[in-house]
């Protein structure tokens, strides 16, 4: 049975479901079954069903799954004196049918009464963060983490709550972020604390905070950016109180540190629909603070008036983007945030390169380069890492580059130097060429598409014929040294760089035309 607490009425009440979990648990020593079958409704089809007995349902699969070591982890707490419960995203998930893995708990005991328990329980525990309460244990192959009960205070102008302990489950589930978040499953005996109402806004599909959503992200604003995103990642509304909080707090944004930020910016932009979390950004001004560069698109339209905007243009473009990642063994697994992220800032060098011709034509000629450097000091801002910058920075710089392919034949040289300029981010520069078209002229659209499939056939062939993912000169560092009787410096450097342009402009050479011809332009030097 799950205990449901009842909102309206300041009483538990049971709600019976099919079997109980207590029996379901033990079964599930012996009988290992799938909680989650093509029966079963999808978790984002879950959200918003309306459904609260299905939701009840889906909970009772998912945790029928739950490890027999959180059973009796809630029994040692319970037996010294404690409470415990599962709080959080995995009771969330838990009633979307998904299967909690990851184990969030929380409990009444002080830290040091936690680490004397986990200990006893486990076979290893560490300090997560025990200023703040935290103490992580792990047995066998599972891993927990426990956290006192708290109550945070926050200095307006801080980044980082002031961390008081609670006394009660309810006080600690007031202080969540949104009612989706603010519920838990009380262990052992698998009681679900609903006190603000979050299991019916799940099935309403809508997003509210505990308290008012003002006094919420004045407490924490990073919570803007979290609405954004669990918007993206459940398919959820957020009420029209937290759209108003969002537009009024988002000021607030600039406490936060900019790695916060770019951990939700990047689970946002990896949801299942993130063109709705950054609709939501820009109409609430959030991205006036994050990602400018995507709010100053609006009104500005394109060369060739297919869309209302660059605006929706870009929109259109990263959903397109999306439906082109791969499975997890293909080149672009999803979800890709480097090639989504690309997709965003791929015309946002648009605004600044903006000219109207005599004829009244509107153009933005080398829009890419500027977007590139555009696209690299925002990530600076956001402290990508250097890798995962360099990859969207190269995308946006060369998503142009396809550009008249169709209209005149291209060298074999041409097609050397866009894979070799491409590099490593071939595939990923494929999907984002092919997810920028966007006319809704079929014809045009047509050719287009065709156009790329003989590019990239093209680029099949050569590769089978010159390995072209590995071009090389024909002659390396030590031949060269040795054939011109030089030692290591920029002279090195110089004559493998005509190597290597001579490689691309004429395909494979042979070691014996290469000395030959590197012996010709020495000569020159």
């Amino acid at each position: 049975m799950l205990l449901l607490y009842d909102v309206a009425r300041p009483i538990y009440r049971i709600v019976r479901i099919h079997g109980t979990l207590l029996g379901m648990l033990k079964e599930q020593e012996t009988n290992k079954r799938a909680t989650i079958t093509s029966q079963n409704m999808n978790a984002l089809e879950a959200v918003g069903c309306g459904d609260l007995e299905l939701l009840r349902r889906n909970a009772e699969r998912a945790l029928a799954e739950l490890p027999s070591q959180i059973i009796e982890l809630g029994h040692v707490f319970h037996a010294a004196g404690f409470e415990l419960a599962l709080v959080g995203g995995p009771v969330r998930d838990a009633f979307l049918a998904v299967t909690p893995h990851d184990f969030d708990l929380t409990t009444n005991a002080r830290p040091d009464d936690t680490e004397r328990l986990l200990g006893i329980w486990g076979d290893k525990t560490w300090d997560v963060g025990k200023a703040f309460g935290t103490i992580g244990a792990r047995k066998g192959d599972l891993q927990v983490e426990v956290t006192t009960y708290r109550t945070e205070a926050y200095n307006p102008n801080s980044r980082k709550p002031q961390v008081e302990y609670g006394d009660t489950l309810q006080g600690d589930l007031t202080r969540r972020d949104f009612t989706v978040n603010a519920c838990a499953i009380t262990l052992p005996n698998l009681e679900l604390v609903d006190p603000h109402g979050g299991l019916q806004d799940l099935a309403d599909a809508i997003l509210r905070t505990p308290v008012t959503a003002t006094q919420s992200f004045d407490d924490d604003p990073l919570r803007i950016m979290r609405a954004a995103r669990f918007s993206a990642q459940l398919g959820i509304d957020v009420s029209a109180d937290v759209m108003k909080a969002m537009e009024q707090q988002a000021p607030r944004l600039e406490i936060v540190s900019a790695e916060r930020i770019r951990t939700e910016f990047e689970r946002l932009l990896t949801s299942p629909k993130p063109r709705r979390s950054l609709e939501l950004m820009v109409h609430t001004t959030v991205a006036d603070i994050v990602l400018p560069e995507l709010s100053n698109l609006q009104d500005l339209k394109d060369e060739h008036n297919r869309h209302k905007d660059v605006y929706e243009h870009t929109l259109t473009v990263l959903e397109h983007a999306i439906a082109l990642e791969t499975g997890p063994d293909g080149p672009v697994p999803a979800p890709s945030f480097i090639l989504r992220f690309a997709a965003i800032m791929h015309d946002v060098g648009k605004p600044a390169t903006r000219r109207f011709e005599p004829d009244g034509t509107v153009t933005f000629h080398h829009h890419e380069i500027v977007g590139a450097k555009m696209t690299r000091k925002r990530m600076a801002a956001l402290r990508f890492d250097k890798a995962t910058t360099k990859a969207v920075v190269e995308l946006v710089r060369l998503h142009q580059r396809f550009h008249g392919y169709g209209e005149q034949q291209w060298t074999d040289s041409a097609v050397r130097r866009y894979v070799t300029d491409a590099g490593p981010y071939l595939e990923y520069l494929h999907r984002l060429t092919r997810a920028d078209c966007t006319t809704r002229n079929k014809r045009k659209s047509a050719y287009l598409q065709a156009a790329y499939d003989d590019l990239e056939n093209r680029i099949h062939e050569l590769q089978k014929q010159e390995e072209l993912d590995a071009v090389r000169p024909d002659l390396d560092g030590g031949e060269i040294m040795r054939l011109l009787d030089l030692k290591p410096g920029p002279q090195v450097g110089k004559a493998y760089k005509y190597l290597l342009e001579l490689r691309m402009e004429r395909g494979p050479l042979g070691k014996e035309e290469a000395e030959h011809e590197l012996l010709k332009w020495w000569e020159t030097q």
